[in-house]
């Protein structure tokens, strides 16, 4: 099971003086995978206190680094969640590639946390699996929330220390 080690994240990013700004970016294939994992993150939002986090929806996963990158100037945080399922062509290579790279960049190259939450699958069933639905082994909705999420918050913490 990939979620064998996961750290316990607890976040109260609602009690802060400033309220992150969170933008949740959601890929369109696969609706019920996908609509677990946007249960997930809106949920560890909610759970951490944070009122007003914005929703994009994209058509696919691979679209979801062209929005990222133009999101993240405007946000203290991104959660990208996208599924891909292995096919009988190369395909889910280059989208998983893209996807990661893609994310990869506008993170380090803009310095604002990706909370990555995209699933790259062998089937449905594992995507179902870890969708956070009712019956699924993990969230990783949740977990790309919490993860974007606490590294903003530290990195906002160790800032202001050295200010």
């Amino acid at each position: 099971m990939s979620g064998h080690g996961a750290p316990t994240i607890t976040l109260d990013a609602g009690a802060e003086q400033q309220p992150l700004r969170v933008a949740v970016i959601a890929a369109s294939w696969h609706r019920e995978v996908m609509d677990g994992l946007l249960a997930g993150a809106q949920a560890a939002a909610a759970d951490a206190g944070l009122t007003d986090v914005t929703v994009v929806t994209v058509p696919g996963t691979f679209e979801l680094s062209v929005a990222a990158a133009r999101l993240a100037p405007h946000y203290d945080a991104l959660v990208a969640l996208g599924v891909v399922i292995r096919g009988g062509t190369p395909h889910f290579d280059y989208v998983c590639q893209s996807a990661t790279l893609g994310l990869t960049q506008v993170s380090v190259n803009t310095g604002v946390p990706v909370g990555f939450g995209v699933l790259t699958c062998d089937n449905e069933q594992q995507a179902l699996d870890r969708a956070g639905l009712p019956g699924s082994s993990e969230d990783k909705g949740r977990e790309a929330l919490e993860a974007a999420v606490a590294t903003a918050l530290t990195l906002r913490s160790t800032l202001a220390q050295q200010d």
